[in-house]
């Protein structure tokens, strides 16, 4: 018999002990790269050519404060503006609470300008742009409602107290972002009684050099006033909006910590139970001339082969899971997109190599530093 014959007969022994724990390796690495791919889409925003163009001006003090629209026009014709837009949140129910997606009041005919990399049909835009109580809504949002072109909706005010009754008169596909919502911001202001207030401004720069200076400039134009702005890339923001869930990385990365620690006790206890029972086989070894180097690597290699087929399983089987679900229905528009990286696959394997090596340290260290009488007897 081939020392690879050998390792892969003890691997065998007990069939449905090293069946549980594959399949406990396997769940445990299936949920840590689930954690991992959730917390890479919540913390690390796609970003573009486009949106490297784009800065964002708020209220300095938090998202919630607002800005008086006559802000656009000082910044307009500040040096290196290609565009600036209103962009407000509203925040509105559509028939229920859990039919949640983003909606927001622009500056329709600077929307397309801005988010370049979206495309909508030309005819649809101009309809979108001559209408007040138009909207344009992304692919993803019409295919969850079962919406069309020119159905009517009514959005229910929840941090604004007005209704919009709206009309989807466009489609837009690609971009960042397809589950947004986009009405006229003028619509939203005539319903407040035009009362001037803007959420956020975007703004959509000339060239990628201007930015640092175009951002100081804004700051300090307003600086002093009642309504003080704080002006950042749009990666910079969208971090900015994450954090507000409070310290994703800090949650997600403790119940990772865990999962990896049970790892190593269900591996460790797997490999404790398998090498107690062949303790006399590891004394005639022993007597046979094999060094505790030799023996040592036995046991690694069946503790590694075992832990790793686990990840294959797990990381590979959420990798081909993920791939056919829709994680934006399911998750109710929480995760846009849930991409398993080759990045997390390997991270995964990794994570199930070291278990693998490391908890049968302890049992192989005991294993090898026991004498040969004493294995022999242990099981006569």
């Amino acid at each position: 018999m081939t020392i690879h014959g050998f390792i892969l007969r003890n691997a065998l022994r007990n069939k449905r002990r090293m069946l549980l724990t594959v399949l406990s390796v396997a769940l445990s690495l299936f949920l840590f790269v689930t954690l991992q791919t959730a917390l890479r889409e919540l913390t690390q925003p796609a970003t573009s050519e486009e949106a490297a163009l784009r800065i964002v001006v708020r209220h300095k003090v938090s998202l919630g404060e607002v800005l008086p629209e006559k802000y656009q026009s000082r910044i307009e014709r500040m040096p290196g503006v290609a565009y600036c837009m209103k962009l407000t949140w509203f925040g509105g129910i559509y028939k229920d609470e859990r039919n949640f997606f983003p909606q927001f009041g622009v500056d329709a005919e600077k929307l397309f300008p801005i988010f370049a990399e979206s495309s909508i049909d030309p005819l649809q835009r101009e309809v979108f742009i001559k209408e007040k109580t138009a909207c344009v809504v992304g692919s993803k949002t019409m295919q969850r409602f079962g919406w069309k072109v020119g159905d009517r909706i009514t959005l229910r005010g929840t941090i604004w107290p007005v209704d919009l009754e709206l009309v989807i008169r466009g489609v837009y596909y690609g971009g960042l972002d397809e589950t947004n919502l986009f009405f006229h911001h003028e619509y939203l202001d005539e319903l407040l009684g035009k009362r001037g207030l803007v959420g956020t401004f975007w703004v959509k720069v000339t060239e990628p050099d201007v930015i640092p200076g175009l951002m100081e400039r804004i700051d300090a134009a307003f600086r002093n006033t009642n309504a003080e702005t704080k002006t950042e890339t749009e990666r910079a923001f969208q971090l900015g909006f994450i954090s507000m869930f409070g310290n994703i990385k800090l949650l997600i990365g403790s119940i990772s910590s865990v999962i990896v620690f049970t790892l190593i006790l269900v591996t460790a206890s797997t490999m404790s139970m398998s090498i107690r029972e062949r303790s006399r086989e590891i004394a005639i070894l022993k007597a046979l001339g094999f060094d505790g180097r030799q023996v040592c690597g036995v046991i690694l290699a069946e503790s590694f082969g075992l832990a790793v087929a686990g990840g294959l399983f797990g990381c590979l089987g959420a990798r081909l899971l993920f791939d056919q679900v829709d994680m934006y229905s399911l998750s109710r528009g929480v995760f846009i997109k849930f991409d398993v990286t080759p990045h997390i696959i390997v991270t995964g394997l990794l994570v199930a190599a070291g278990l693998g090596v490391v908890s049968c340290l302890l049992p192989a260290y005991t294993s090898i530093r026991a004498s040969v009488v004493g294995g022999l007897k242990e099981l006569d």
